[in-house]
């Protein structure tokens, strides 16, 4: 069976496509040197997989889902490592992009024009899924994580990483482009759709919603990793400092398997 084909789409989605679209040559240079590295790295400090954990310790021969895969280095990741993936983003742009990288690095994966909160995907039709930021923040949890779970195989496993909820607390209500502070700067209660003046739409939970919502949608939790960046690490994203992100942790990961 496919995904939810008949439910119509949110307005975020289409909104989501446009600031993507506009944002897309900004990732170019960034996703080539992803292409180009063997080792993953993750998040917006580039922190080592050893670190976190984000892939299984053997991929060879899963069948392997990117879910807003952008230009899709994720998923040449897990080719390089055994895995069948498939990749599906929002933006004709930034698959433009993950074309152009598997022609000039030589490795060839699926990639779908779609949404990941209604995917074209038959059910239980993969070992393992992964959204770094991708689905994991442009999604809405409350759809993309049900449709997560409606196509892993049951013992499948998904990760995901995007902003952590610390992160989103602290971020001024008043200035958005103002880096993220020490204090509390909006309220938890509530917190889930966050739009934003460049027109793009994000989604956060707190650990209490995210927890309850992973347990309704049939998975177990496995591990919340609170990412601490490495010794020396940088970013160039403007909202967020090295020394913030030593003190508290910018991005956190979700771990969890299907029931």
């Amino acid at each position: 069976m496919a995904g939810g084909a008949a439910t119509p789409a949110a307005d975020h989605v289409a909104r989501n496509r446009e600031a993507w679209d506009r944002m897309a040559a900004e990732y170019v240079a960034s996703g080539r040197a992803n292409w180009a590295s063997e080792e993953a790295t993750w998040g917006i400090f580039g922190v080592p997989e050893a670190h976190i954990g984000m892939l299984p310790d053997d991929l060879a021969g899963m069948e392997t889902a990117e879910l807003g895969c952008g230009t899709a280095y994720v998923s040449a990741w897990l080719a390089r490592r055994g895995a069948r993936p498939v990749g599906i983003d929002n933006s004709p742009k930034q698959l433009e992009t993950a074309r152009r990288f598997q022609q000039e690095f030589g490795i060839e994966v699926p990639l779908h024009l779609g949404d990941a909160e209604r995917t074209p995907f038959a059910d239980e039709s993969f070992d393992f899924a992964i959204s770094e930021y991708g689905a994991a923040i442009w999604c809405d949890p409350y759809r993309w994580i049900p449709e997560a779970a409606r196509i892993l195989r049951p013992g499948g496993r998904l990760s995901f990483l995007g902003n952590s909820v610390l992160l989103m607390l602290c971020t001024p209500a008043d200035d958005e482009d103002a880096p993220v502070t020490g204090r509390l700067e909006r309220p938890l209660f509530g917190m889930h759709r966050f739009s934003w003046s460049d027109g793009a739409v994000e989604f956060h939970l707190p650990h209490g919603a995210m927890m309850r919502l992973l347990r309704e949608s049939g998975f177990e939790i496995e591990d919340l990793v609170e990412v601490a960046i490495p010794e020396g690490a940088t970013t160039r994203r403007p909202f967020v400092t090295a020394e913030w992100s030593r003190r508290w942790p910018a991005e956190e990961v979700w771990k969890v398997r299907k029931r």
